[in-house]
């Protein structure tokens, strides 16, 4: 894997920051906006008359858009600032198995089944696990949209060559193949109404990658979808050749 040049890098960082202060600088304003809608909507709260109706009617449609505003641009603000993260030994088994005890009572809300098939000794991994956590959930999101009927998600591990390769499975509506290839791309999405930022993936993506992993899909549409993490074995770890 070649490094960054020492340049790029710096860019990188500068624009980062400058991205950051902007969002920062919105999210001020929004703020303000939002608590103003707030106080308008107050005034409004008891309608007298099918004018004052139609008011706070348009109040609260201002404040939701206020509010997917600023879930955009937190979102923006995690997927600039993914770079370099702090990894410290960690087990990935546990990991995932509190996150799939959290999301439980999501997945039987939605009437989705979940199946696990974790090794009980696979090896210490070098992770950090907030964000670790966070690649899970929105892999598991993600797969809750794919199965607007119900379904099954399917979590499993493995050892590939010195990697351990967690792969999350759905039944899901599964992605058309001119789509398949741009799923990873900042603000891309398929949904047709204002849900979503189009960033849950690619946030998803620069998380792996910043554990010197790599994720991949596959899919098959009206079958479902398999996203695969390969997240390499500290060599102390690592399992020797059979």
């Amino acid at each position: 894997m070649s490094a960054t040049p020492p340049q790029a890098a710096d860019d990188y960082a500068a624009l980062a920051e400058l991205a950051g202060g902007f969002i920062h600088e919105i999210k001020n304003h929004l703020n303000t906006l939002n608590l103003n809608l707030q106080l308008l909507g107050e005034d409004f709260a008891n309608p007298e008359n099918q004018r004052e109706r139609r008011a706070l009617t348009r109040v609260q449609k201002l404040q939701g858009e206020c509010q997917r505003l600023v879930d955009l641009s937190n979102d923006f603000l995690r997927f600039a600032r993914i770079k370099d993260v702090s990894l410290e030994p960690a087990d990935l088994g546990k990991l995932v198995e509190e996150m799939l005890d959290f999301f439980t009572p999501t997945a039987r809300a939605a009437n989705i089944d979940i199946k696990t098939y974790l090794p009980a000794d696979l090896p210490t991994l070098q992770l950090n696990k907030e964000m670790m956590r966070q690649a899970l959930l929105n892999l598991m999101l993600n797969a809750v949209q794919a199965m607007p009927a119900g379904g099954e998600l399917t979590v499993q591990a493995s050892i590939e060559n010195n990697h351990v390769a967690l792969s999350l499975i759905d039944t899901g509506t599964g992605i058309v193949p001119e789509v398949l290839p741009k799923i990873f791309r900042p603000f891309f999405s398929t949904k047709s109404n204002a849900g979503g930022s189009g960033l849950g993936l690619p946030i998803t993506k620069k998380i792996i990658e910043s554990h010197h992993g790599t994720i991949d899909v596959q899919s098959e549409l009206g079958k479902g979808t398999k996203f695969t993490i390969r997240l390499p074995v500290p060599l102390a770890a690592a399992v020797p050749a059979s």
